[in-house]
């Protein structure tokens, strides 16, 4: 979640495109041993290499104002007290000359945590045009205890009851910054608008829980949701180790933001100190409020379930736009959760009070800068035929709806969700998430001799369908190596979902089955499910699947790594790009707040949720089902000995043991598709 300067406001990623300076550093670091965080306000020296392409993104934004043709703005600061005393900064950019006359401007308004100061004029004519053109109060607030502002600084902070002035949450700052603004800001139309991306995303879906009546739209981008079941810390109860110990350094060690930019590749680092404990006691953080209860609360207890959202959500209270992306590699669930949350309790025929959904082809943030005509870097690109999906997206939906229900103009007709198909490459309208028109169901199953196939497998028999050796001790990468720290300097951390997968699919510990060539287009649009049937000598294990595109050698749509980069021993074909993927903890295959043992060699049946896609198989490509136990460092190592909390697991419990995925009629194991109506399946 580092940010670049307006779009540290937003929670927008990938800004250094267009010339964003970084915001401003921190006043202090996270202590770290072997860890080595950037130094707080330092700087390389000039070469001409810097010096030209400096030029080069000055040029760049030079061109990006050119374009602009709307009002300049004029900036200011103001502190806003909250019920309770404390006192929240903001940064105010309206119109020059709006506050004594013309028509009264609505608000547009951001809460993050990553600091406000550079919330300028320019960066807002380059990251919002067409808002900024047609005219708004832009408010960026930084939060309670986060930079200028004071107060408690809480990680995803609960919902509360509001007994007293001191019960305080995200949703009464809200409430109470709204409620100053209205007053105190001149010549305004008492009409706001929410939005932001990932934690910034989380506030303005707090904006919308018992929402100020003169909050009238919020747009909750790739919101962090609920981090234990499907977000930034937790996916199915394994740990997301490496950011969890990048994130809450940066965010908890200090008031301001750190970076934590270690030279060391992360996979050794991990591996070297044996489980998170030890990590964590390297780098000093041990007693940082997030870190300690990753340390001692794994299971999904009542910290974490207070922290979650969607039990909060019932009847949108205002009109809501979620947004996200297919290949989000920080907050993909949250989107998808809030709008079934949303959706479940929507009261029909009421069009104030309704949720919509833009679902699309983007990483973390990807929609709200560029074109987004492809995805991906060093290790693999995919491209969209042409489509510029981010500025699709932005001047088909996200202006439109803003402009309706914060100015009262046409031109927002969505129905209900809108998605970007990739392999066709063409934008569709649902009535609804996961559509119930134009797609049926069907397994998928993992058959004996590696295959993939539609038809059901014969015969009572306790057939394995694979079975691989699972060892911690050389767990499998889940990007290319070496793995830099989360948002360190040369990471590929923002794009690894599109890195092509032939750097592991030759391993040995790991399972492959595909389908033949498909002889027709497959396209599988809503929900995927994983349902292994499955079994391990030990007592614990993770299960990991992927759902694999792979393209023929020399396809148009990819742009493969340099040669030799991407395929691993045994290798064959083309490109391998993800298309769904997730984990589950064998642990909590039952009950995610009561783990329990597995018994050695015992079938036990594993089913969970792969999230949403929308996407064609194309003619000529195969489909992928690969299997694994480990995706190291984002997950920690499962011991694959039963242990009551893997954080603070000794070296002993880790064991390598043989996992055997079963397909039989018994044991079908397979994944369930929503696949399109007239397909022809191999």
């Amino acid at each position: 979640m580092r940010v670049m300067k307006l779009a540290a406001c937003l929670g927008l990623v990938g800004m250094v495109g267009v010339g964003f300076a970084q915001s401003a550093p921190a006043t202090t670091t996270p202590s770290s041993t072997t860890q080595t965080p950037a130094p707080a306000q330092t700087q390389a020296p000039a070469t001409a290499k810097a010096e030209d392409e400096a030029a080069t993104r000055k040029a760049r934004v030079a061109e990006m104002l050119k374009a602009y043709h709307g009002p300049e703005y004029v900036r200011s600061e103001v502190m806003i007290p909250m019920r309770d005393g404390a006192m929240l900064h903001a940064v105010i950019l309206r119109p020059v000359g709006s506050e004594k006359g013309g028509v009264a401007l609505p608000f547009l308004m951001t809460r993050t945590p990553y600091g406000v100061e550079a919330y300028e004029a320019d960066a807002l004519k380059m990251v919002f045009p067409t808002l900024a053109a047609s005219g708004y109060i832009f408010v960026a607030q930084d939060i309670r205890g986060r930079y200028a502002s004071t107060g408690k600084f809480v990680m995803n902070r609960p919902i509360v009851a509001h007994r007293t002035k001191n019960d305080v949450d995200e949703t009464t700052d809200t409430n109470d910054t709204v409620d100053w603004l209205l007053k105190n800001v001149p010549n305004n139309s008492a009409k706001v608008g929410v939005m932001g991306v990932s934690y910034p995303g989380f506030l303005a879906m707090m904006a919308g829980i018992d929402a100020n009546p003169a909050v009238k739209a919020i747009s909750p981008q790739a919101p962090m949701t609920n981090i234990w079941i499907g977000d930034d810390f937790f996916h199915n109860g394994a740990f997301r180790e490496s950011y969890g110990f990048d994130y809450v350094q940066e965010l908890e060690a200090q008031k301001t933001d750190g970076t934590v930019d270690s030279k060391e590749d992360q996979f050794d680092f991990f591996l070297k100190h044996g489980n998170f404990a030890g990590a964590a006691e390297s780098a000093g953080m041990t007693q940082l409020p997030t870190a300690k209860v990753f340390l001692t609360e794994p299971s999904y207890v009542k910290f974490w379930q207070d922290m979650a959202v969607e039990p909060h959500l019932h009847a949108p209270e205002v009109p809501t736009l979620e947004v996200g992306g297919y290949w989000d590699q920080e907050d993909m669930w949250g989107t998808q959760a809030e709008y079934k949350a949303l959706r479940a309790h929507q009261k029909p025929n009421e069009p104030l009070h309704k949720v919509w959904m833009v679902l699309g082809p983007w990483n973390h943030g990807g929609w709200g800068y560029g074109p987004g005509d492809k995805l991906g870097g060093k290790f693999g690109t995919i491209t969209f035929g042409g489509e510029k999906t981010g500025a699709y997206y932005r001047a088909h939906y996200e202006a439109p709806f803003f402009e309706m229900y914060l100015k009262g103009k046409p031109g927002f007709d969505l129905q209900d969700t809108a998605s970007f198909r990739t392999g066709e490459n063409q934008w569709h309208t649902y009535a609804v998430w996961p559509p119930k028109v134009g797609c049926h169901a069907e397994r998928l199953y993992l058959e004996a001799d590696h295959t993939l196939g539609f038809v059901g497998p014969k015969g009572d028999y306790d057939v394995k369908a694979a079975a691989y050796v699972a060892d911690p001790a050389d767990p499998v990468p889940y990007r290319q190596r070496p793995v830099q720290s989360t948002y360190g300097e040369g990471s590929t951390w923002r794009t690894w979902l599109v890195e092509d997968q032939r750097f592991v699919s030759g391993r040995k510990d790991l399972a492959n089955f595909e389908t033949p060539v498909l002889t027709s287009d497959v396209t599988v649009t809503g929900d995927v499910m994983a349902d292994l049937f499955g079994a391990t000598t030990g007592t614990d294990t993770d299960w990991i699947v992927k759902l694999i595109d792979v393209y023929p050698e020399g396809a148009e749509g990819v742009t493969t790594p340099e040669k030799g980069e991407a395929t691993g021993e045994g290798a064959a074909g083309g490109y391998e790009l993800m298309v769904a993927e997730e984990i589950l903890r064998g642990r909590y295959r039952k009950s995610f707040t009561k783990p329990e043992a597995v018994k050695p060699g015992e079938v036990a049946e594993y089913k969970w949720s792969l999230h949403g896609v929308d996407h064609t198989f194309l003619k000529g490509h195969r489909m992928m089902v690969e299997v694994q136990s480990s995706w190291f460092p984002l997950y920690d190592r499962n011991p694959q000995t039963y242990v009551e909390n893997i954080m603070t697991a000794p070296a002993s419990a880790y064991k390598s043991e043989t996992v055997s995925v079963f397909g039989s009629a018994k044991y079908p194991s397979h994944l369930d598709l929503p696949v399109a109506d007239g397909a022809v399946l191999p």
